[in-house]
């Protein structure tokens, strides 16, 4: 159950933060259109990147990240886990502020530069590194049992020569 809900975590996580990137480059490339066809055609590619897979995206990596803190909640007390979910809110709000300018963009209420979306795409790039590098590093948690198989395989060993 546990690994079939990470899948899931990491599939949200890869439509999440891939059309947040694709999103914000494209939005950088419709500040620069001047032909009113294409700057239509990109706010539809933008609305519907937004609509039908990062905010999906978004959706099922939260879901199953309470799914997963509720099949071991001791990761509760973990400090790289509290920082990872600082990191998500300000994802969340990246998220929010990338759909919500667009939207007014694309309604022609607000004026975006090529430089204001590029900095929403570094911004959204480096928190996704960080929440990366707090996943699989841990940095702040309890050290980690690294036996693997050459450890099983020593104490395997060693046990059979006693």
């Amino acid at each position: 159950m546990v690994a079939w809900t990470l899948v899931f975590h990491m599939i949200g996580l890869v439509f999440w933060l891939g059309s947040l990137l694709v999103v914000t480059h494209i939005l950088a490339l419709h500040t620069l259109e001047e032909s009113p066809e294409a700057r239509a055609a990109l706010g539809r590619l933008e609305s519907k990147l937004l609509r039908a897979l990062a905010h999906p995206g978004a959706a099922i990596m939260v879901i199953t990240g309470f799914i997963l803190i509720g099949h071991d909640p001791d990761l509760l007390r973990q400090h790289w886990l509290h920082a990872k979910l600082l990191l998500v809110v300000i994802l969340i709000a990246l998220d929010l502020r990338v759909t919500f300018r667009a939207r007014a963009f694309q309604e022609g209420t607000i004026e975006m530069t090529r430089g204001e979306c590029m900095g929403l795409h570094g911004a959204i790039a480096l928190v996704f590194t960080a929440i990366l590098i707090l996943a699989l590093v841990r940095p702040f948690g309890p050290p980690r049992h690294q036996a693997g198989i050459i450890g099983s395989r020593q104490g395997a060993v060693g046990s059979l020569q006693k």
